[in-house]
Formats: C-alpha cells, structure tokens, sequence
C-alpha cells in the first residue's frame, strides 16, 4: 500500500473519530447522572486524542488530515444521537451504543490493514479504546445503573429533566 492510501485509510479513521466526538458531545446534554456523564466524557477525550495522533501519523507520511469537522455520515450519527438521547440517560446510551459498534467494526477491519509498524501500532491502540468504551456502555445498559445509583447525580441535574 503506498503513502497516499496509506494517507486515504487513515483518513477515513481520523474522521469516524471526529464523528464520534460529535456523537458524545450530542449524547452528554441528555445524561442526568454526573458519574455516567463524566465516564462519557472520558471516552470523547480519548476520541479526540485518537483525532489527533492519527493527525500526526498522517501529516508524517506527507498528507493532509481532515478538518474537525462532522462529514456528511457524521450529520446523519449526530441527528440519530440527538433524537435517541431526548428520552434521556438510557437513550444516551442506546445511541452510543450503535456508534460505537460502528466504530469497533470499522477499527477492528483496520487493524488488519497493511500499515507502517507505528500506523497499525497506533489502530490497535485505538481499538483498545473503542472496545473499552463499547464494553462499558453494554454493562451500563445492562445493569441499568443509572437506577441504581440515583443518589449520586450531581446538585441540579434534576432542573436537566
């Protein structure tokens, strides 16, 4: 594979990354619970982080990053997050979970990719990442603990209802 798809592939992540961030910011205004909230926060940190050292990699190799901007594919997560997260914390969490099965698809193909050793370093990485957050979001919806730990939500969360 030379530079330019190399470049091209990397791209594609770069931007499903900015698309999740999105994503997160979207499904954070409509979670009640500051812990829930916060552990959220903490997976679109890592998405921004990914943002930006896949930027790296790709402004290494002599090419150009995408803007940090939603793309078109991105408008259409974004919409979807907004709409599912209006019925709250659980539909927060629904929305996240279909974007990150999305993302976890999309990175577990790329870690299969012919890419310079510090490249597929890097997705594997991120893959990492994503199946973290995939597995925190299931075990949430799971064991529904947004119910279980109520009196925990953060002085005027409620007024967020």
């Amino acid at each position: 594979m030379d530079y330019k798809e190399i470049t091209k592939k990397l791209n594609s992540l770069i931007q499903l990354d900015i698309d999740a961030i999105h994503a997160y910011e979207q499904a954070m205004k409509n979670v009640n619970e500051a812990y829930i909230r916060d552990q959220l926060a903490e997976f679109r940190n890592d998405h921004h982080r990914h943002f930006r050292e896949l930027s790296a990699v790709v402004q290494g190799m002599g090419g150009t990053p995408p803007e940090y901007s939603p793309d078109f594919k991105g408008f259409f997560i974004q919409g979807f997050t907004a709409l599912r997260s209006v019925t709250g914390t659980e539909g927060s969490l629904k929305a996240m979970e279909t974007n990150e099965k999305l993302t976890n698809k999309t990175y577990e193909e790329a870690s299969s990719w012919d890419l310079p050793l510090d490249a597929i370093s890097l997705v594997r990485s991120n893959l990492d990442d994503e199946r973290l957050h995939l597995r925190y979001i299931q075990t949430a919806l799971r064991d529904r603990i947004w119910e279980s730990r109520e009196s925990e939500t953060r002085p005027g969360d409620e007024a967020r209802v």
